[in-house]
């Protein structure tokens, strides 16, 4: 799986970005899980025409002094389809630029 992890964190910035994600994200029903909504302007090829397994998400996981993300665009609604693919350029720089904002406010060293 690719994935961008931060991990080392201190009990007081895995609270922290806990804090920051269930104000800004989706909690998935797996706990510590949270998913990140991919913009409909950077559906890739893959999705679109897939409305029916949309919306369309990163997983973001808050685990034990870590935090994975993972570069995979999931489907809510369906495990197997070909729409669920590895992001592109432009979706991969939304990610990230949602984690670096993130890491940015909620002061993590880590």
């Amino acid at each position: 799986m690719r994935q961008f992890v931060v991990d080392e964190l201190s009990q007081e910035e895995q609270d922290n970005l806990e804090s920051y994600l269930k104000r800004t994200v989706k909690a998935a029903p797996m706990e510590g899980m949270f998913w990140l909504p991919v913009p409909e302007d950077l559906l890739a090829e893959a999705q679109q025409g897939h409305e029916q397994c949309g919306p369309f998400f990163f997983g973001i996981e808050l685990g034990r002094n870590r935090l994975i993300a993972e570069f995979l665009v999931r489907s809510q609604s369906n495990l197997h389809c070909s729409c669920i693919s590895y992001s592109t350029p432009a979706q991969r720089q939304f990610l990230l630029d949602f984690l670096d904002l993130m890491l940015a406010d909620e002061h993590i060293k880590a």
